[in-house]
């Protein structure tokens, strides 16, 4: 077993065909802690299948420091990382001996984890079977129907299960990485390379892969377009529908009707939907108190705000809080 006290090695599995924000995000991650932070720090170790150099999917040429087979001689492992990509499709099927080596690797490493797209070569290595696990959002499904040994979420930043860690697509590696220092040195490094990044703090991993404005549909006419863009600004402000019908020169009944037909929610739906991920992200980044919260975000009293939570995210706001805060607490 590897010392608190050492360097933590990453070997970052990368392929032709591999996604370069998925090795560059996370490992920049890892350096930027290393730099910043009170630990020994991280030391990332790129392994491709000879050896050699591997074309990422963006046309980038990315260098490797060894093969993948000799990764299963070192000795001291501390995360396994797979990139994910295109190319994870036809790393089986072009370097297959590499899937017993991972599997060797996986055994020795203190977890195993994964970037987007990845997660499927950890699938055919068999490494997930067992497990909760998620992937970006256009392969959950194939993922599911392919290795139902797998607990698929399909709606997640990242997921944490035991000695495994998966992430949704692309950018959530750098979320991924984060909460793996925040692990090993707690939030006031993970802290400290955020903002050395000039990331979000970290995006919690039962967080939705899709904002409310991603998931909910654009709407056509010029006037609702523009109305969706200005809605988030102004959740503390009179969002009626009486209110919203003026300010688009439309009718009450006739701006309700056209807004759910090309939008698929009512405007009220819309408005608390996107009062309760602005409270979300309150209550995940500062220490404000409830019924500042619900003033800010425009529910006005703490009971609204405690009723839209238990619709839309089937907890209270205490309990979210609880479980998703990433502000290093006061001593």
């Amino acid at each position: 077993m590897q010392s608190a006290a050492a360097v933590r090695e990453v070997v970052v599995i990368v392929f032709d065909g591999c996604a370069l924000l998925d090795v560059a995000g996370p490992t920049d991650v890892f350096s930027a802690a290393s730099l910043l932070g009170t630990g020994p720090g991280y030391r990332a170790v790129l392994a491709s299948p000879d050896g050699k150099p591997v074309r990422t999917e963006s046309g980038i040429t990315l260098g490797a420091d060894i093969p993948i087979r000799a990764a299963t001689r070192r000795p001291a492992i501390d995360t396994l990382l797979v990139a994910g990509g295109l190319g994870v499709y036809r790393f089986a099927d072009d370097h297959p001996a590499a899937l017993g080596d991972l599997r060797r690797i996986s055994a020795t490493a203190r977890r195993t984890t994964s970037v987007c797209s990845g997660a499927e070569i950890l699938a055919r290595a068999g490494l997930l079977d067992g497990y909760r696990a998620t992937t970006h959002w256009a392969a959950c499904e194939s993922l599911r129907d392919n290795y139902p040994l797998i607990d698929v979420e399909h709606d997640a930043i990242y997921v944490h299960d035991r000695d495994r860690w998966t992430s949704a697509g692309v950018t959530a590696g750098i979320d991924l990485a984060l909460a793996l220092v925040e692990a090993d040195y707690g939030p006031e490094t993970a802290h400290r390379a955020a903002s050395w990044l000039v990331v979000f703090l970290r995006r919690p991993g039962g967080q939705s892969q899709f904002s409310v404005h991603m998931r909910s549909a654009s709407a056509r006419t010029p006037a609702l377009v523009e109305l969706q863009r200005w809605l988030p600004e102004h959740l503390g402000e009179d969002l009626s529908v009486d209110t919203l019908a003026s300010r688009v020169a439309m009718s009450p009944r006739n701006f309700a009707r056209v807004f759910r037909k090309e939008v698929g929610v009512t405007p009220a739906v819309l408005v608390e939907s996107l009062r309760v991920e602005a409270a979300k992200i309150l209550l995940e980044t500062t220490d404000l108190l409830v019924p500042a919260i619900a003033t800010r975000v425009g529910f006005g009293r703490p009971e609204t705000l405690y009723r839209a939570f238990a619709r839309r995210a089937a907890t209270t706001p205490g309990r979210y809080r609880q479980h998703f805060q990433t502000t290093p607490k006061a001593s």
